[in-house]
């Protein structure tokens, strides 16, 4: 007699990915570049405000289930947490909520204000426990990734917001940080992928991570300074110089079957497009920029739609 098929496991939050973080940042992202189009090329004001509304739902519900599987599962989630790369995704949640603290700025100050306030001390000890643990002499060669980035330079997304709502001090001290990690971290990145080992094969998407830091420093001091020029302008020869890179590796990133890790290729992608708009470059460009990164975030959207409706990320992986 034929043994019966064993049942397929349960879907469980137990399985839930880190990556998935990363979600609400990357429409968050978009949904600033339409709102910064908006003010300087006219593009329509509803849908930069739309994207900010839905990534606010969208934080919501990843944050929330990952909140449920930590009490669900926590050893499971312990257990993530060690993971040398998909720790760095912990930060993601706190960028996304400066954002959502930027969306709420317009319509009530004091709410987007406070949003804001909360979302960087949190990015602020989030970075701090993850520095910790490297000075602590407990990291490790296979931490050295583009996704680093996210907590140890999130910082510089701050002053974006804080100058523009009034905080210019504390703005300062924040893009200080961002600046100082970003320039330690980058050197350390360089090396590994000189000397090796290479980056698995999935997390080639991850490089475009490396985009961000220059084009938000960009936006940064444009808030900073009250002008597009000057060191902006420095930091956004930096960005032009990464982007750049990438365009030429295109075709290498775009080969890599889809996962969790294209969500690093969303964010970074619209700072690039909201650079070249706040900083007045040629329009068309601008534009290009921006359709670019919103058609992007659109299909890694629907992609990863289809995987949690096929419940991908409630299994085990593999």
């Amino acid at each position: 007699m034929t043994p019966a098929p064993a049942a397929p496991p349960r879907p469980t939050l137990e399985h839930l990915p880190l990556p998935l973080l990363a979600a609400p940042l990357g429409i968050a992202g978009v949904g600033l570049a339409w709102r910064s189009a908006h003010e300087t090329l006219g593009a329509p004001f509803l849908i930069g405000e739309a994207l900010l509304a839905l990534s606010v739902l969208v934080w919501i519900g990843v944050v929330g289930l990952q909140a449920a599987r930590l009490l669900r599962h926590p050893d499971a989630m312990a257990a993530e947490l060690r993971h040398p790369v998909r720790i760095a995704f912990v930060a993601a949640p706190t960028i996304a909520l400066m954002a959502v603290g930027a969306f709420f700025h317009p319509y009530a100050p004091g709410l987007g204000v406070a949003v804001w306030a909360v979302a960087s001390a949190l990015h602020l000890v989030v970075a701090m426990l993850l520095l910790r643990r490297i000075v602590d002499g407990r990291g490790e060669l296979a931490m050295l990734t583009p996704p680093l980035m996210i907590p140890l330079v999130g910082n510089v997304l701050a002053p974006v917001f804080g100058a523009r709502m009034g905080f210019p001090d504390v703005s300062w001290m924040l893009f200080g940080v961002g600046v100082l990690l970003w320039l330690m971290v980058m050197p350390l990145l360089l090396h590994r992928l000189i000397v090796g080992p290479p980056l698995p094969p999935p997390l080639k998407p991850s490089l475009v991570v490396l985009l961000a830091p220059p084009a938000i420093a960009a936006l940064a001091m444009v808030a900073l300074a009250g002008e597009p020029g000057g060191p902006a302008l420095a930091f956004g020869g930096v960005a032009i110089l990464v982007a750049a890179v990438l365009l030429a590796l295109a075709g290498e990133i775009a080969r890599t079957p889809f996962g969790l890790a294209w969500w690093a290729t969303t964010f970074p992608t619209s700072a690039f497009a909201a650079m070249l708009i706040v900083q007045g470059f040629w329009a068309p460009l601008c534009w290009a920029a921006l359709l670019l990164t919103t058609g992007l975030t659109g299909w890694v959207s629907w992609r990863t739609a289809m995987a949690a409706r096929a419940g991908v990320f409630f299994r085990p992986e593999g």
